[in-house]
């Protein structure tokens, strides 16, 4: 059974929308005399949108999740499911659902920056999987271990569906020859 979580894409439709519209909005009396002043508009406020769009980007790239039969797949990052401990999926799906506070507070700690001393690992936290930095604000993380004891947090949108996908596609793999 593949597990693909999906991203929303609210954010992203409502900036496009606006910018079109705005576009559209200046090209109407500035299109026919001043094609070049709406043309410099529309690059002006093209960084603006690419600015309102990185955090979607950035969880595209380096927070997707995917799964099948063989392997996790978390931004650019892929583990084998052989290599998944099955008791720290159970453990961690026993463990009660954070509240919104809770999700905030703990994204705010996850931090896992490639620098010497604030790595995750140099202070005893699970490492983050994906390549990203840290847990965006206000997704929930999961944390789950490796048959050779690495922690590995992966940041989710839907910690239960995550979480069941993977026990059922663990508990399939231990039963196929």
């Amino acid at each position: 059974m593949p597990y693909v979580e999906k991203t929303p894409k609210t954010w992203s439709a409502v900036c496009i929308t606006i910018y079109l519209a705005g576009m559209a909005y200046m090209g109407i009396d500035t299109i026919p005399n001043e094609i070049g002043l709406w043309l410099g508009l529309c690059a002006l406020f093209l960084l603006l949108l690419l600015t309102c769009l990185a955090v979607p980007l950035s969880n595209f790239v380096y927070h997707r999740i995917r799964m099948d039969a063989e392997s996790l797949r978390v931004g650019r990052e892929r583990i084998p499911l052989t290599a998944i401990d099955p008791a720290s999926v159970q453990t961690a799906s026993q463990l009660a659902l954070p509240t919104t506070p809770q999700r905030y507070i703990a994204s705010l700690n996850a931090v896992d920056v490639p620098l010497t001393g604030l790595r995750a690992v140099d202070h005893g936290d699970a490492r983050l999987m994906g390549g990203g930095w840290s847990v965006p604000m206000g997704m929930d993380s999961v944390v789950i271990r490796t048959r050779q004891g690495e922690q590995l947090r992966i940041a989710t949108r839907d910690r239960m569906a995550l979480l069941t996908a993977m026990a059922l596609e663990l508990s399939d793999s231990r039963q196929r020859p």
